[in-house]
């Protein structure tokens, strides 16, 4: 095992429930002493929390939950989502970053998340990579009274355990874990789904194999998690270990290639026939034009329902088309396909349509039956309709079927990643 060990400086930052601190800093609020959520609160009570002020989340408060679920003893402020805010707050911070190291040393895991590797700036700044991590942090305040947490290890792998497991524990936020700490602050871990990469469905698989401790499955034999879960089960028994090579420079190496599009949509109120077909061809028109400003023709359409929480389940199926295609026509006829064949009738809450195996824009091979000009003619509509878009913005033309009281485009293209801009 030791012959896989890496030893860099790596620090793992997080920026402490992110959207509810930009919230507090924009109000000159306390995080810690205010009762704060993200949600809006105008879509009633089964709207999504965003996020929860580090108040709330010391008194139990889950980070993710509906507005019904939380608690009603306490005068809670709500803050509507304000996603270019919080993306503004983000570059802000990474700006802060850039100022202590290289571009190419930092890797942006998420919004609010980053990896950094300082291996190779210890003697520039005379300083332990602890001292380092809380003058990063300390700056991070000053400049948006946003508080941070940091995980450090000699692995990207162990940085963020110790991020996730210990850091929230310590006084100043900060846990520095080595190799010889996993078996002391790893391997006692209960649910398995704290360790990061070891999700819901997998931690319940674990549990039926008889493994409740991330210790438990250090110790089993790897080649039994390799046939259960094949290369995945192999690389979890070594990360159990803090077995991680994966090297900060090395991701930013890899171009992201998109190899399929997808666009998925909670509803605030119960769907069914036919309103929910104007939802399905919402979706549908944003996943076709991404792949027309992509240049991009799908072979594979991925189609998923889930109905409402009190009667759980749903479907999720694909098909493939004759040819590849950009076609708004054909995904749809062959979302509405999946969906006939398998809807049962019961309310939907989730709609999900995903386009894969993606080649790039070929000339469409038509067949007698197929109305070219008509095929062209929508193909033309839907090219100026993009540049329009492009040009005024996505609101600036939509179906008249928008009008409908069925509708939520108009809503969701007032936002950032599903939430208000």
């Amino acid at each position: 095992m030791d012959d896989y060990r890496i030893h860099r400086q790596i620090i793992c930052i997080d920026l402490k429930s992110f959207y509810a601190s930009v919230e507090c800093s924009l109000l000159g609020l306390d995080p810690w002493t205010t009762p704060l959520v993200v949600a809006d609160h105008s879509r009633g009570g089964g709207s999504i929390v965003l996020a929860v002020s580090p108040y709330l989340k010391t008194l139990g408060v889950p980070g993710r939950c509906r507005i019904y679920e939380l608690p009603k003893n306490i005068k809670i402020i709500f803050q509507k989502p304000r996603m270019e805010k919080y993306l503004e707050y983000s570059a802000k911070i990474i700006e802060i970053y850039l100022r202590f190291i290289s571009e190419e040393d930092l890797y942006v895991y998420s919004v609010d998340e980053v990896f950094m590797d300082f291996t190779d700036y210890l003697n520039y700044y005379k300083k332990s990579v602890t001292e380092i991590a809380k003058e990063i942090m300390d700056a991070i305040y000053k400049e948006t009274k946003v508080y941070s947490s940091c995980g450090i290890g000699p692995n990207m792998l162990i940085a963020k355990l110790a991020l996730d497991i210990e850091s929230k524990k310590m006084h100043d936020f900060i846990a520095k874990w080595d190799y010889d700490d996993i078996p002391t602050h790893l391997w006692p871990t209960t649910p398995l789904s704290k360790m990061w990469g070891i999700g819901r469905n997998m931690e319940m698989h674990l549990n039926n194999m008889g493994f409740n401790k991330i210790g438990d499955i250090a110790h089993c034999d790897p080649a039994r998690l390799k046939r259960k879960f094949g290369i995945l089960g192999e690389e979890l028994y070594y990360h159990t270990h803090g077995i991680d090579m994966s090297m900060i420079q090395d991701k930013l190496k890899l171009r992201p290639i998109a190899k399929s599009y997808g666009t998925g949509q909670t509803l605030f109120k119960d769907y069914y026939r036919p309103d929910i077909y104007q939802i399905i061809l919402e979706i549908v028109d944003d996943v076709a034009r991404r792949l027309r400003i992509s240049r991009k023709q799908a072979t594979t359409v991925h189609f998923g329902i889930g109905y409402s929480k009190d009667y759980g389940g749903g479907f999720a199926r694909q098909v493939k088309l004759g040819q590849p295609s950009m076609n708004e026509s054909d995904i749809y006829k062959a979302c509405l396909q999946i969906f006939e064949k398998h809807y049962e009738g019961d309310p939907i809450r989730h709609v999900y349509v995903s386009v894969s195996q993606l080649v790039d824009k070929q000339d469409y091979q038509y067949d007698l039956f197929t109305d070219v000009e008509k095929l062209i003619k929508e193909q033309q509509v839907f090219a100026a309709i993009d540049d329009i878009k492009f040009r005024f913005g996505r609101n600036s033309v939509n179906r008249a079927s928008s009008e409908l009281d069925a509708s939520t485009i108009k809503a969701r293209n007032n936002m950032i990643g599903g939430h208000n801009a």
